[in-house]
This record gives structure tokens, C-alpha cells and sequence, in this order.
């Protein structure tokens, strides 16, 4: 029997706010690319979600590496960065302007987490189905579950700053189809 082999993609950037929607162009592509277009706005809400926490709060440099994974009946969106402080789920105010994002991340996705990435960096993930049924309509009960029960087991982590900020480096790309 012949399995269908893994595919990946992996985009390095730095994450800039111009940076995030060329990302997001890249992912919309390479899912039209393997014949997924119904998961191209859970993927592209939840990089940019990704990509927008590495802006704002990933030290000491905003270099990151997006990967998507394609196994079987799964695909997995990871960011990964150098800084090794762990992200935090906090309830946003009712008008709050942010502080929502892991939130969100959660109720779209089939499952995320984050995972230390060696001694200085972290990587944040995200997978969705890609089975015709799951792609199609997620369940109700299922999106409700996840928002009645948001994670709450990432804590900050301490790290050391250097201080010294990488120079502007244009996103970089690898594709293999």
C-alpha cells in the first residue's frame, strides 16, 4: 500500500506588520496548491494571529519561521521564534483591543500548543482537518467546548535580552509540493 507522503512549507521572515500579509498570500497559495481552498481562511486567521504575537511581543529580534505540515488528514501551522517566554491565555476585557488572539487560535483550530524550542526560542501551533466533513462544517459542540474551557497552562517564562535587534531582512521561502 502507498501512503501519501508528508508536505511541508516553511517561510522565514521577520514579523512585520508589511511581512504578515505576504505570509498570508503564501499560505492561501500552497493550500490552493495541494487542493485544501476550504481551510485557507482558518490558516491565514491563524498565522496572522501567530505572526501578530511574534510582532508584538517576541524578544530579542522578531525573526520567525512559519512551517505547514500536510499529513494524512491533518495540517499543522507553526511558528516558530527566539524568544523563550511562553504565551499567556488571558481573559480580554469586553473592549479590549487585543489579548484575544490565542483565544481565537483555539476556537478555529481542531488543537494548538506551544513548546520550548531549545534553550531560546518557542514554537506556537495550530492544526485543522483537512477530512472533507471536518473541512466542510466544524461542530458546534466542538467550537463550544473549546470556548467554554480556554487553556490557561502557559506561563511567562523568565529569559536574557541581549538588547542587540537583527537588520531588516526580507522573507525568505521554501516550498516543496
Amino acid at each position: 500500500m502507498i501512503s501519501y507522503p508528508s508536505r511541508h512549507c516553511t517561510v522565514e521572515l521577520q514579523a512585520l506588520p508589511s511581512r504578515i500579509g505576504q505570509v498570508r498570500r503564501i499560505v492561501s497559495a500552497q493550500l490552493r496548491y495541494w487542493h485544501l481552498d476550504a481551510l485557507i481562511d482558518r490558516a491565514s486567521l491563524g498565522v496572522t494571529e501567530l505572526l501578530s504575537n511574534v510582532h508584538r511581543h517576541a524578544q530579542p529580534d522578531k525573526t520567525c519561521t512559519v512551517e505547514m505540515e500536510l499529513l494524512l488528514d491533518r495540517l499543522t501551522v507553526s511558528v516558530r521564534d527566539h524568544d523563550p517566554r511562553m504565551p499567556v491565555v488571558d481573559d480580554a476585557e469586553p473592549l479590549a483591543t487585543c489579548g484575544r488572539g490565542l483565544a481565537m487560535v483555539a476556537a478555529m483550530s481542531e488543537s494548538w500548543g506551544v513548546r520550548p524550542d531549545g534553550e531560546s526560542g518557542k514554537v506556537v501551533w495550530f492544526t485543522l482537518p483537512t477530512t472533507s466533513a471536518a473541512v466542510a462544517a466544524p461542530s458546534r459542540r466542538a467550537r463550544r467546548t473549546v470556548l467554554e474551557k480556554p487553556a490557561r497552562r502557559f506561563a511567562e517564562v523568565g529569559h536574557a535580552a541581549d538588547g542587540l535587534l537583527p537588520e531588516h531582512a526580507p522573507a525568505r521561502s521554501a516550498v516543496a509540493g
